[in-house]
């Protein structure tokens, strides 16, 4: 019996709710490590999972049998589930409903890759609204104002 070989990639970009900066870079890292193992979890492929206090970039490499919402779901629950459980933010902890999510070819791993693994230098010369508009835009994608993430300017 021939098998099904496949890999898509998938580059989700999520908000913290209201667009609190409460991903403190003392526990960050803890939790992008948690996000891979939930993704690994699920079997599929964690490439990289960065960001900065009020979102992430999660860049994966995702198998047809997953559903890129089911994953961003889990991702985002048992992620908020996890921070609750440490402690690490008075009250409770929530990310923003609605994600983007943005796929690429695999000659633009490594591009997706970098452009992840450099989101605080890159944050000191853009929003996240800028950011995300921008990505918008490229992948044209039509949207309503109204539906976007809450926004700080």
């Amino acid at each position: 019996m021939a098998g099904t070989f496949s890999q898509i990639y998938i580059q989700y970009v999520f908000a913290v709710k209201n667009r609190q900066n409460l991903l403190s870079q003392s526990w960050r890292a803890e939790v992008f490590k948690y996000i891979a193992g939930i993704i690994k979890g699920k079997n599929q492929k964690p490439i990289i999972v960065n960001g900065v206090a009020d979102h992430v970039h999660v860049f994966v490499g995702l198998k047809p049998s997953m559903s890129i919402a089911d994953l961003v779901r889990d991702i985002k629950n048992n992620s908020s589930n996890y921070i609750n459980a440490q402690k690490w933010v008075r009250g409770k902890f929530s990310w923003q409903e609605g994600y983007g999510a943005f796929s690429y070819a695999h000659s633009q791993i490594e591009d997706v890759y970098q452009y992840i693994a450099n989101q605080e230098e890159h944050h000191r010369k853009k929003t996240f609204k800028e950011e995300y508009l921008e990505f918008l835009r490229r992948f044209e994608i039509d949207y309503n104002d109204q539906y976007l993430f809450d926004w700080i300017d």
